[in-house]
């Protein structure tokens, strides 16, 4: 077990792959933590959080079985994408469960049609406002915070080459990102301005 430790995302992949469970624990424990925060971060709901978090490792085993991961060096990425994923299916099965549909009373839908609909006006709006709000909130982090969420969110950059570029640990630049996400979230809450869109 120890020695599954010490190896790397890459290389516990192929283990688990090859048959040993525990190297896929050991992932799990590496991980775990920072993909449930995102989760959480996003959708404000800790039950909710709990049953996406177990829905994306149940689809990241599979893919990792059926031998379909490709993303060398990236695992966080990649579970933290297919997490993204099941938060937006999420949210959409949640919003066509509420679309009021006329398919009863004639051939065309009008209700449910997208071409027809304002609300994909109205997302577009809101993704805008929410993306301002964050580069707004952007402005009042202290700089060395400031400078890790640009490069992490819009040079889309690992950790370890944000921490080489800026000189500094990885454990560093992971910290930096985590108070700058919770000096961004204190101050949408003293807004009142919501960042989920």
């Amino acid at each position: 077990m120890d020695k599954l430790k010490s190896m790397t995302d890459e290389v516990l992949i192929r283990t688990f792959a090859n048959g040993d469970n525990q190297a896929f624990d050991i992932l799990l424990n590496r991980h775990k933590n920072r993909v449930f925060t995102y989760i959480l971060l996003v959708v404000r709901n800790r039950d909710l959080a709990e049953d996406i978090f177990q829905e994306a490792f149940m689809k990241v085993i599979v893919t990792l079985k059926e031998g379909r991961y490709t993303e060398n060096g990236k695992f966080y990425a990649f579970v933290t994408r297919i997490a993204h994923n099941l938060i937006i299916d999420h949210y959409r099965r949640e919003r066509n469960e509420n679309t009021i549909s006329n398919d009863a009373f004639t051939d065309v839908d009008l209700f449910n049609n997208a071409k027809l609909s304002d609300e994909t006006i109205v997302d577009h709006m809101v993704r805008n406002q929410v993306h301002m709000d964050v580069r707004n909130l952007m402005q009042h982090l202290p700089e060395n915070q400031l400078e890790v969420v640009r490069m992490r969110f819009y040079e889309d950059l690992s950790f370890k080459e944000i921490a080489d570029r800026t000189g500094v640990s990885i454990n560093t630049a992971l910290g930096r990102m985590r108070y700058a996400l919770l000096n961004m979230r204190r101050m949408a809450q003293e807004n009142h301005l919501s960042l989920v869109y």
